[in-house]
């Protein structure tokens, strides 16, 4: 064991064999936004052995007030965050084994990219993704911590499956997509997001060394601006008619119908198009077919197809997001006219 770690290791929780259990654990973390980035740093700095960046998006220049591991040549570059973390981060710490997806976690894959690791940190803005996370952690016994804030209040709790209630059985339901306020339509303050993700990051640690006494039983909030913290007392919460870790129902992970998806992501004046399944995009087939049309703009990660006043920013594995409108029908007459079926 280098000296890297040694002050982590003079830290007697943790210790020389702590140390040795974090360099062979296996973590993913979901959304590199802004709680992603923050863990994502602890992990890697922490010299967690692998860690799974997964994230369906790219940096823009409003990220940066908060999202920690870019700066302004990423955005200009419009680099998928995913892929961006991955070069900041392994600049911060060779040693550990970086993995980065671009995509959108969703019933296709969510297994294929979580059921492997021994930790899940949720790092989202989307409470559909969160009880899809929820699933595979408790069909796969999996423990995850989830997390959220916006403006100025934050939000977690660390789940393990067959111990603590999981996430469905503190709220049955998602709530509706446009009840709930957003990082875009609420704002956010850069510190709210360090005291959460930081919060997630050690109940992480606690659990990958083995120290789960130490876990926090609660669910605790906080309003920073306004100096409030609260503590809900959840460790009695399982119940056996939770649809999830009760009656063992994965519905979430049940993909809805073989079509597409069309999801308004609230705030942003935009609209993701998923396809049904795994697909594969050729961008340059792309590209060279849509610049007669009008303005593309091309990395090696995403291609950008301009047509005014709307841009299609075209993803690989098949999304596309519609920006300019929440429009879902006309997003998808966008998607059909210029990208097909």
């Amino acid at each position: 064991m280098n000296t890297r770690y040694s002050r982590q290791i003079l830290f007697p929780p943790i210790g020389r064999a702590g140390q040795e259990r974090l360099s062979q654990s296996r973590v993913a973390i979901v959304g590199m936004g802004a709680l992603g980035t923050v863990s994502a740093n602890h992990m890697v700095r922490a010299g967690v052995g692998f860690v799974r960046l997964i994230d369906r998006d790219f940096v823009e220049p409003s990220n940066l007030q908060r999202q920690m591991l870019y700066d302004e040549d990423d955005a200009r570059q419009h680099l998928p965050k995913a892929i961006s973390a991955h070069a900041k981060l392994t600049r911060i710490n060779s040693e550990v084994a970086i993995e980065p997806v671009v995509a959108d976690l969703t019933a296709y894959n969510a297994e294929s990219l979580l059921a492997d690791v021994d930790l899940v940190l949720d790092a989202t803005d989307n409470f559909q993704v969160r009880y899809l996370v929820n699933d595979v952690c408790v069909k796969h016994g999996i423990p995850w911590v989830y997390g959220g804030a916006v403006s100025a209040t934050g939000t977690f709790a660390a789940i393990r499956p067959g111990v603590t209630p999981c996430l469905r059985c503190l709220f049955p339901e998602p709530p509706n997509p446009g009840e709930m306020a957003t990082c875009d339509t609420a704002g956010v303050i850069g510190p709210i997001i360090h005291i959460v993700a930081s919060y997630q990051a050690t109940e992480a640690l606690k659990i990958l060394v083995g120290d789960t006494d130490a876990l926090n039983p609660n669910l605790e909030h906080f309003d920073l601006w306004n100096n409030r913290h609260h503590q809900i007392k959840v460790a009695n919460g399982r119940r056996d008619d939770c649809p999830t870790c009760g009656q063992r129902q994965f519905s979430f992970l049940q993909p809805d119908s073989q079509e597409g998806q069309a999801v308004s992501l609230c705030g942003r004046d935009t609209v993701q198009i998923s396809p049904a399944g795994n697909m594969s995009l050729d961008l340059d087939v792309v590209a060279e077919r849509l610049s007669p049309l009008g303005q593309v703009e091309r990395n090696k990660f995403l291609l950008r197809f301009h047509v005014d006043p709307h841009t299609l920013v075209v993803f690989p594995d098949g999304r596309v997001l519609v920006q300019g409108t929440d429009d879902v029908s006309l997003a998808r007459t966008l998607h059909a006219r210029y990208i097909g079926a």
